[in-house]
């Protein structure tokens, strides 16, 4: 896809021929983009289906909040606290990284808020949204009457009651909201209108002076109008607009045209040096490289005021120099179906083939000594174990598996085949969790240890790789949690179903490693 240069200053930010690659689709209406500077990954929400997502690189989109109230625009302050506005609730929120919820605003002279829509942080600690009446339409809100008679923007300071900075009949629906590098220029959009405005910024947090920026940011071959804004380094306005997004000079002179796929709502950038372009655009996410980057926001330089927020997931394992660094505190070890049963030779599933393979593959030892280890260093260390009463009530005979496990009365209660296999006997502090179905997840209490514990990273091993250990990390994944395979702590019938798993399946799901990384990684 080729970009659109009217000025060759457009060419010393984006390359013209700069690849947009889609990082994730199948989404309503994607919203809100915003990266998290320590921790390196993208948050953005889906209002009509109501759920904030997160990618990285290694794992991929994952859901962390459903529902969500339908938040639209989100930024962080400068402790890194996330800063949501919420259409269902018509509510500034802040989310703590205790997981507390602060109501920031959510009414103007007594009277709720329309739904703020997009926000930005002064580095005064000044927090300003924009409230246009999206929110109380279906799809991208709740449908309700409204109550105040105009859409305003707004300041609000800690522990002060919104202001509205601009003349109340000024916008028909003011929208995107950003500061110039110098924070004394702040550029308003409105969709309707299809234009920006500008205003000085005084000492006070007010504004003064308003004019138009920019205006006719509309077509009638293309679908786009002014949403998402951002101010780059160079005091740049990128604005999405029709065909993607449209870059103006601070002299409010059009540069040029970044094309994307789809009709784009709003951008942000992020990536280890915030030279990527993240576009969140319809049903799609799409990232740019670009040559320049952001203006510098406060929370670029921010510090965590205590722990990952619980709303925007934990942090992603550390990578250093190519080598992986764990947390033990936030650790958890499964060691799934080791029993005699299901690896052992004179088990029930003896004739699988399980047996050679949990050999060929050392699982045993692996385990155990990947075992000691995090013992050790203080991770949670649960078995889980498939056992069933005589008779095996209460299984479904849905599924060969479940049906071949009832033949070959296999995993019962008390005895050899359900019992752990030598070496990988429970120890004191061990937590033990019962399952009757193939995920660890199903019908346990496996995720009440996890949250008791503070564990959110999951270390995953057993048998057999291709189905619990497999169906234990795509639901883990889904969850939220990081989940962590070393390859060589799992085993299944033979090689071809295990590689299969290991080499396609799980790379979506987890990091999928060996044991003596994930030592390493423990310190």
């Amino acid at each position: 896809m080729t970009h659109v240069t009217l000025r060759s200053d457009f060419e010393t930010l984006i390359d013209p021929y700069a690849p947009v690659a889609q990082i994730g689709t199948g989404f309503d209406f994607t919203e809100g983009p915003i990266w998290h500077p320590v921790d390196h990954y993208l948050l953005f929400s889906d209002m009509p289906a109501d759920v904030r997502r997160r990618w990285d690189a290694r794992r991929g989109v994952v859901e962390v909040k459903r529902p969500s109230n339908k938040c639209n625009g989100m930024t962080y302050d400068a402790e890194l606290n996330l800063i949501v506005c919420e259409h269902a609730t018509s509510s500034l929120i802040r989310e703590r990284p205790d997981g507390r919820r602060e109501v920031l605003a959510s009414h103007f002279a007594g009277q709720e808020l329309n739904s703020p829509n997009d926000v930005c942080v002064h580095s005064s600690g000044a927090i300003y949204f924009s409230d246009p009446w999206y929110g109380r339409m279906p799809v991208y809100g709740v449908e309700r009457p409204r109550q105040l008679g105009f859409q305003g923007v707004y300041r609000v300071v800690p522990g002060g009651e919104p202001k509205l900075v601009v003349d109340r009949n000024l916008f028909d629906q003011p929208n995107g909201l950003c500061f110039s590098p110098d924070e004394r220029l702040i550029y308003v959009n409105d969709t309707v209108q299809a234009l920006i405005r500008v205003f000085d910024v005084d000492a006070d947090g007010s504004f003064a002076n308003p004019r138009v920026f920019a205006s006719g940011i509309r077509s009638e071959l293309e679908p786009g109008l002014p949403d998402g804004m951002k101010c780059d380094q160079h005091g740049n306005v990128w604005v999405t607009a029709p065909g993607g997004v449209w870059v103006y000079s601070p002299r409010g002179e059009l540069l040029g045209k970044v094309r994307a796929p789809e009709l784009v709502a709003n951008l942000a950038w992020g990536g280890p040096d915030f030279r990527t372009l993240y576009l969140t655009s319809t049903h799609s996410v799409y990232a740019i490289p670009t040559k320049v980057g952001p203006r510098h926001e406060p929370y670029m330089s921010g510090r965590r005021s205590g722990g990952a927020s619980a709303s925007a997931a934990p942090a992603a394992p550390i990578l250093a120099e190519g080598e992986m660094r764990l947390d033990p505190r936030r650790c958890a070890m499964i060691i799934q179906d080791l029993q005699n049963d299901v690896i052992m030779d004179g088990g029930a599933f003896s004739d699988s083939g399980a047996p050679g393979h949990a050999k060929q593959q050392h699982v045993v030892e692996n385990v155990r000594r990947l075992a000691e280890t995090a013992r050790a260093r203080g991770v949670a260390i649960i078995h889980v174990w498939f056992v069933v009463e005589p008779g095996a009530p209460g299984v479904t005979l849905n599924a060969p598996l479940f049906e071949g496990l009832v033949d070959s009365k296999a995993m019962v209660r008390g005895s050899w085949g359900a019992a752990p296999v030598s070496g990988l006997e429970p120890r004191p502090g061990d937590f033990i969790v019962e399952k009757m179905r193939m995920s660890a997840w199903e019908g346990t209490r496996l995720e009440t240890i996890l949250k008791a514990t503070g564990r959110d990273m999951i270390i995953n091993t057993g048998a057999w790789t291709n189905m619990s250990v497999e169906h234990t990390a795509r639901t883990g994944a889904d969850k939220g949690y990081f989940m962590i395979v070393p390859e060589d702590c799992c085993s299944t019938m033979n090689a071809d179903w295990h590689n299969a798993s290991i080499n396609f399946a799980m790379q979506n799901v987890a990091v999928v490693t060996r044991a003596d990384a994930v030592i390493r990684a423990l310190g």
